[in-house]
Order: C-alpha cells, then structure tokens, then sequence
C-alpha cells in the first residue's frame, strides 16, 4: 500500500517518528495486500540452486540473496537472487573467488557489499577436512566481485552458527560454536576501510547471555536482541538485549506478563528473528522436538509476546528450521530450511507485516498521573496525613474499594455543601469546587503512589536486581492490593517479588512477608530456604543468625519434613486491565461521574473532562484555557458533524483504544487525529486500512453516503466505481431508495458514463 504526505496543520504538534508519524494519509485504491497474510512464492528451481538450509540471505533493494547451506549432502558456495518485484529466481552474477563451501556463517549487508563470516567447511558426504572458519569476505553487488578481507592482528577464534549484525559501520558477531565449545564472546571489526580494518574483542557487562548457538540476532531501537538458542543441554526461552553504547546486556523479564497474558515463545534452536518497526518476529525452529510454524510477536515498547493469527487466506509455511529471513519493504520473506524427515525445502514464502502506530493508551493516562493536571481529588494517608493528588475518573474506573471511598466521601462533601448554603450542593468538578477529600489511614504514600500508577498504566516498575528495598517496596504494594481487591496487582506483585528472590535477599523478604501476613509469599521463601542448592548457602549467612526464633524453627522443621505439595485445579483470577476497565465505564459504569455533556446535533452524550484531556490536546487546551459554562462541548471533525455510529467508534477509541468500526465510521474520522490531536495517527491509519480493504457492495451505500457528506472525493469516485460494476447486485439492496435524490443522480451519471446501450438492454430485465 502506497501512501502520500501533504502538509500538516501548523497548529497541531505531532511526532514524526517512524510509523508513529501523523503526515496525512491519502487512501490509494487498487490491489492490496491484506496485512498478516502469508503467502507462497515460487519456490527455487534445481536448475538455479539447491534446496537447503543452514545458508543466509540478506536483503539489498529489491532482491534476496541467498548463499551457501547444505542441500543435505554437500555443503555449498553459490549465490542466488530472489527478485521481489518480479517473484523470479537466477543466480546472482559472481566473479573473483567465493568463500569456500560452508553452513551456520553469518551473512550482514552493509552499503552496497554483502559480507559473509565463518562458518562450517568441509565434505559432510565423506566426513573430512570438517573446521570451523574465522574468514571474512565481500561481495559487492554492483560488480558481483568477491574479495577475502586478509586482517592482521587478534582473530576471533573460527566459530559456525554464531549471531551477526552491522551497527555503527561495524560488523559484530557475538557467540557461536568453535567445535569444542560453545561461546558468548563478542567482536567488532570496521566495514568502511578494508586496508584499515582490525578486529576488536569487546568487554561485555551486565546480563551476559549463557554461551549458545543457532541463535539469532535482530536490532531494534539502536538495541541487539538475541532470544533463545542451544546453550550446551539446556536451552532457553531468554530474550536479551545489547546496548552498542554502554555494551551493557539485560535479560527482558517476563515476570509482568500476568498468567492468561501470551507467554514467551517456547524455547527452541534453529528459528529466525527480524525485526520491523518496534518489533521482533520469531519464526520455526526446533521446539522441544516439535516444529512449530506460529510466528510469534515483540512489542519492544511494551514489552509483551503475542502470537500472530495470520490472514484467513494466508498460505502457511510449514514448521522447520535452520531456514533464514529478511525483511524488504513492509514484509518478511524466509526461504528454504529442513522440514519433516530431515528433507531440504526451496520454498520462498512472503509475510505482511502490519506497520500500524503503537497504541498510546497506557503512556497518554500515563502523563496524566505524572503531570497531575486537572486532579479533582486527594488522598489524605497514614498517621501523617501526606496528600497524593488523583483523578476521579481513573480511580473510579479501576479500582471498586476505591469507588466506594470516593461516594462516601462525595455524599459527605454534598451534605455539608448543603448544610454551609442551605441549598442542594453542585456536582464535583464544576469551578470553584475544592477536590474531594479522600482518608485512606491505612495506606502509606510510597505504596500507594506505585498502586496508583498501576491504575493508570497497568503497570509497575520492575524491582531493581540487588535492591532488596525495591522488593520490600513491592511487598507493600502487595499488600494494598489484597485490601484495595485489586487482583491483577496482586497477581504483578506476587509474580514480581518471586522473581526477585534470590540467596541475598531471601531471608529479609521472607522476614518481611511473616510481619505482613503475606502467607502466599512466605511459603515462596520457605521454600526457596530448603531447596538442596540453597540451604546450606543461607544458613550460613548473618542474616540467619540475626532471624527470629519463629523463623528459624520453622525453616527447620521444614527441611527435616516438607509439607506435601498442593495442587489446585482452580482457575487464578488476573483481574481487569485497563482497557477492560475503561470500556466498562463508558458503557455506563462511568455515569455517576460524568462532568461534561458532549453535543452531536444537539444530542446529549455525557463523557468524563480527565479521560478527554489525557487522550486529545484539542480538548485538553480547551479545558485548560476555558471551560463551558453550561458544561456542554459542540462535537464536530472540521465543519463536519460525524454521524451517531461514528461519534460513538471515536469515544471507543478515546476511553479504551478500539480501533474496530465499520467502514463508513472509518470516513468520518479519518481526519480526526489532527483536529481533536491524538498522540499519533493510529486511529487514521486503521480507517485508511479499514477503508481501503472492506468496501464490499453490502455496504457501498453507506460509504457513498458518508463520502459525499464528509467531501471525500476519492473514495466517493470509488465507491461509484464499484456500484456501476456491480449494479445489478447493488439495485437490489433496500437502502438504495433512501439515498438522496442528489446521490441518485451521480449514480446515473456514472452509468450513463460507463456503460453502453448493449449493456443497459441487458440489464434492463434485471432492473
């Protein structure tokens, strides 16, 4: 799908970041390709090149490059050329002498050169003269010229089925396997002068990855991702990143994905990872001796996995590995690799990706509670009365303990209004009001403060590794949830605090957990105490001699006779998130706390200040310079006042982030990311997407109609378009003889443009 920019309100602030940007988008109608579709391309001819796998592509404009790999019998060294725009298959012009033949190297793009490290050489027909390769070599695309880099200085030691990546004009490889051993060193060489290039063994710190192969390396957001891989028996499902500047590695946790969340990927070997926009795809591989064909997703801005259900016409590749990807464009192509019974493939497949703009939701409630504009409420907590500004609206949405609290506190605040005028006092919000005044003794602020950006974001800050007061800190917040009821906090802190456990902190965590009744968490402890590679280990720490009594008889008692294992076929209750949540309180669960009358055609729709201002600047100004006397906001998109439908898919997105509507909801709010300036263009993008591929002559009507109210020509020429073309279908709906006399017009009109007298004579029985 092609898209056009033309120039953006100055009046409206957007980012232009990536696919974030909010440049306008213009609709293009013609063939389309259907976002998350898979779908088979011609596969390579023997007479072009084997099939295999262990090989590389790389793409460089328009093509895919494929060397080396084993065809199952012999390794080889040729290059093949996958043309995307054509969808044909040649072998690439080569001259000079190739890299010898090989498998598991490591291939990278940089400028207008392919470069291709090490790898494993040898006959595997004959098992003969088999090493691995620290060798480096250019191709050059323009001239198809081979040349063998020869660098002088420290080598990294010769390796196969390492990671490989280009950053900063360098060439990293990271691990690998060099035959005896698997490893998780890291090397960078420079790729713009190959007189002056030397290798350069980097220091790691942080995280380091466990030694491992049939990995694969992806960068996203100036960051190298390596997720899973063989690390000796053991493989892992990790994901871990790589800062290039601090050279500093972090394992992504997993601990904040709730249980019935998508989990991480299983582990596996052999698979593939991309990366596009803010996201990684992890595709095939050996999962546990199964080969799965899912592909799964990674938001990195989230930090969450979910699986991609593809297109219903998609064609499905089928499970392999050692198979390889690239990304051209807006779409994944992977080729070749082993599939079942150990069978080499030469199978090209193309995947769409989807390139929509992140959902701001969380982050835009976010800056709501870090700027603390339009608070209407205020805490008063613990002995010292230490006030935590808030916002009725989120709380309430949120959190029921809290609800209550707030219309207890509300109905006193109207009594005594009433009582201090002697009349009915006004609705919180309206001027003048002072926040409401909430008393929560119970809650300290610290804790507190970390459950209330949980209300707004779903999310809390992940304990620091050794800060045994971050944990502590958490057990708190803990501790709020269980009495607040906020089960899916209680599921975050407990998740959390068990991941962080470790032999330093145990003890003080265990400790903790005893003094605050948090009997789920002091099991966790306990049994972390008596396990075999722990005990001897925490016994011995002054810690342990500084616990109490109670404690120690009891860790003990434990060691001496473990209680037996209970297991619960119940399901665990995670709680609502906050889109649940705020789409509850549009439909209806918000009306006790409405303060603003939102006007389409003079029809009433109540709505919530807070929410409106957190999600668009438009009326986050008009709140923050004036408001309303009556209370009451005219909606309109431009000059143009959307229809009921409409109106009510844009409220959807604002309070919860819906992007789902039917096409001519599409056409009203198509423009409207610039006139109420929402974060980005994410809404418009899903219209163009909605627009562009489900127009159908069901409901070419309504479209038409839209089109022609909101003066979008193009799709209004479309849709006449597709009502000529498929008239006689279209005559037969019944909202034909609704449509304006107007409309009815241009509908003849374009007949009598495109259609001949033949074809009116015969379509005159069918009319």
């Amino acid at each position: 799908m092609s898209c056009k920019s033309t120039k953006v309100a100055p009046s409206v602030d957007f980012d232009h970041s990536c696919s974030d940007s909010v440049e306008y988008l213009t609709l293009n109608f013609g063939p389309f390709e259907p976002v998350r579709r898979w779908r088979r391309l011609p596969p390579c001819d023997e007479f072009v090149g084997a099939r295999r796998s262990k090989h590389t592509v790389v793409a460089y404009r328009d093509a895919i490059y494929v060397f080396g790999g084993d065809n199952g019998k012999n390794m080889l060294n040729d290059l093949l050329r996958f043309d995307v725009k054509d969808c044909s298959w040649c072998r690439a012009f080569t001259t000079g002498t190739p890299p010898a033949p090989r498998y598991h190297h490591s291939a990278v793009v940089y400028g207008s050169s392919m470069f291709v490290f090490g790898g494993y050489t040898g006959d595997i027909y004959s098992n003969s003269n088999l090493k691995n390769k620290n060798d480096l070599f250019e191709y050059k695309f323009a001239t198809g010229q081979w040349t063998e880099w020869k660098v002088e200085g420290s080598l990294p030691v010769a390796r196969s089925a390492h990671g490989a990546t280009v950053y900063d004009d360098k060439l990293w490889i990271f691990a690998g396997y060099d035959g005896n051993a698997r490893l998780n060193d890291m090397w960078t060489i420079s790729l713009q002068d190959r007189e002056q290039g030397c290798w350069e063994e980097m220091d790691q710190s942080g995280e380091i990855p466990p030694s491992c192969c049939n990995f694969p390396v992806a960068v996203c957001r100036d960051k190298m991702f390596v997720f899973s891989g063989q690390s000796g028996a053991k493989i892992t499902n990790n994901l871990f990143q790589f800062e290039f500047k601090g050279h500093m590695w972090t394992r992504i946790p997993t601990e904040h994905l709730l249980r019935g969340s998508p989990p991480p990927p299983q582990r596996r070997y052999g698979h593939t990872m991309v990366a596009f926009d803010r996201h990684l795809y992890v595709c095939g591989g050996v999962a546990d001796n199964t080969l799965p064909n899912e592909l799964h997703c990674y938001d990195v801005d989230s930090q969450s996995w979910e699986v991609i259900h593809p297109s219903l016409d998609s064609e499905m590749p089928s499970g392999r590995l050692f198979h390889a990807a690239a990304v051209i464009h807006d779409a994944m192509y992977i080729f070749g690799g082993t599939v079942d019974n150990n069978v080499r493939s030469g199978e090209m497949y193309r995947f769409q990706f989807s390139c929509y703009p992140r959902c701001t939701l969380h982050e835009d409630y976010g800056k709501l509670w870090e700027n603390r504009q339009f608070c209407d409420v205020e805490f008063v907590l613990g002995e010292r009365e230490e006030r935590v500004l808030g916002h009725i609206a989120i709380v309430t949405a949120r959190c029921q303990w809290l609800r209550r609290k707030i219309l207890q506190a509300r109905d006193r605040q109207r009594q005594k209004a009433k009582q201090d005028s002697g009349e009915e006092g006004s609705a919180e919000g309206s001027a003048g009001t002072p926040n409401l005044e909430v008393s929560i003794r119970e809650a300290e602020p610290q804790p507190f403060r970390v459950l209330m950006q949980f209300l707004y974001t779903d999310k809390i800050q992940y304990p620091r590794r050794g800060h045994v007061q971050d944990v502590l800190l958490v057990m708190d917040v803990y501790k709020l949830a269980l009495s607040f009821q906020l089960a899916r906090l209680e599921q975050l802190c407990v998740q959390y605090i068990e991941a962080s456990v470790d032999l330093q902190n145990v003890l003080s965590v265990c400790e903790n957990a005893n003094k605050l009744q948090l009997d789920q968490l002091k099991e966790h402890c306990l049994n972390f105490v008596v396990k075999e590679s722990h005990f001897n280990q925490v016994i011995m720490t002054k810690e342990f001699e500084r616990l109490s009594t109670q404690l120690i008889v009891e860790i003990v008692r434990r060691k001496q006779q473990p209680p037996p294992r209970l297991y619960s076929d119940q399901p665990v209750d995670i709680g609502t998130s906050l889109v649940q949540d705020m789409r509850a309180y549009l439909e209806g669960g918000g009306l006790d706390f409405c303060d603003i009358v939102l006007l389409l055609d003079g029809h009433p729709r109540p709505a919530h200040q807070v929410i409106l201002a957190a999600r668009s600047s438009y009326f986050e100004a008009m709140f923050r310079s004036f408001m309303p006397v009556d209370g009451q906001v005219n909606i309109s998109i431009g000059e143009m006042v959307p229809s009921q439908q409409a109106f009510e898919s844009m409220l959807r997105y604002i309070y919860y982030g819906d992007v789902n509507m039917p096409p001519e909801d599409s056409l009203y709010l198509f423009s409207a990311p610039y006139y109420y300036g929402f974060s980005n263009n994410r809404l418009q993008a899903y219209c163009k997407q909605n627009l562009e591929m489900n127009v159908t002559v069901e409901n070419v009507l309504q479209i038409l109609e839209a089109a022609d109210k909101t003066q979008a020509l193009d799709m209004k020429k479309h849709c006449l378009h597709i009502i000529v073309h498929q008239f006689i279908k279209v005559s037969k709906l019944p909202n034909l003889r609704s449509l304006s006399q107007l409309l009815l017009l241009d509908i003849i009109e374009s007949l009598a443009t495109h259609i001949s007298d033949k074809q009116c004579a015969e379509m005159g029985p069918d009319i």
